[in-house]
């Protein structure tokens, strides 16, 4: 073994244990909040730090999911929400994908640039002609004020257009000589190759629209209506104290996105690498 593998192995190793220790560090804070949503309040804030409860509390979850405001029925809201929004999110954001990428029309750059450049426009710029908007089409206080404008994305456009991109045009080519319509083209030939893009632009869009607050706090008044992220604030306000509660709250709020990236994740990593391989 020469100098230079040696090298190499040292270098790979060191490289190792730094990640190992920076990823250690980040997910320390979660683990802590795990440990303490089973714990009395007493044995919160004992040193050294116990990071395995002794005996498992669960009075706090008790409380979260069956106590004065029941977190079921925010969760329910916050899953019907985040999934037609997700959905609506995948269907137009890869139609637009692929009709900017393969399709071609007048003006098809021009028009895809004014519609990125709209990415720059700060979100809360739109809020009061939006809430003047829904008032007058009586959305307000309604989940369809919340889940209409997240049906479409900039973002998962450009995703979706940049992975069409990478796809042979011979693909589009064979289909046309097969008979084969633009739409049949776009749904059962390119479509199915693109599943690492879909995935990203799923976990994407599902963390935006599960944790966004600011929409259903301008939208939403009545309390049945809440999204998960408006009532653990409440919750937190009205719980200052009760560490062990907040703490089994905000587990119950994650523990959804955990599983999605966790399940998702190879395909995840594969679409963000190959969204930006061809522009």
């Amino acid at each position: 073994m020469n100098s230079l593998s040696i090298r190499k192995i040292i270098t790979k190793t060191i490289l190792t244990v730094i990640f190992t220790c920076l990823g250690i560090v980040m997910i320390a804070p979660f683990l802590w909040m795990l440990s303490a949503s089973f714990k009395l309040q007493s044995e919160i804030f004992k040193t050294p730090i116990e990071w395995i409860p002794r005996v498992f509390h669960f009075d706090s979850y008790k409380e979260v999911w069956l106590g004065k405001h029941p977190f079921y029925q925010y969760y329910w809201n916050s899953i019907k929400i985040t999934s037609l929004t997700v959905l609506g999110t995948l269907v137009t954001s890869s139609m637009a994908g692929f009709a900017f990428a393969k399709l071609n029309f007048r003006g098809k750059e021009a028009l895809f640039l004014i519609y990125l450049s709209t990415m720059i426009i700060p979100t809360q710029v739109l809020l009061v002609p939006r809430f003047i908007l829904f008032d007058k089409l009586h959305l307000v206080n309604t989940h369809a004020a919340i889940i209409l404008p997240g049906l479409f994305s900039v973002l998962g456009t450009f995703i979706m257009r940049q992975f069409f991109s990478t796809l042979p045009n011979e693909l589009l080519e064979a289909s046309k000589v097969d008979g084969a319509s633009v739409f049949r083209t776009y749904l059962q030939i390119c479509l199915p190759l693109t599943k690492p893009a879909l995935v990203s632009l799923l976990i994407l869009s599902f963390t935006w629209h599960w944790n966004e607050y600011e929409g259903p706090l301008i939208f939403l008044r009545t309390n049945s209506l809440y999204t998960l992220p408006l009532a653990l604030t409440n919750f937190v306000d009205e719980n200052t104290t009760n560490y062990t509660s907040i703490m089994a709250a905000s587990v119950s709020s994650l523990l959804p996105l955990i599983i999605l990236v966790a399940f998702f994740q190879r395909w995840f990593v594969e679409g963000i690498a190959s969204s930006g391989v061809k522009g």
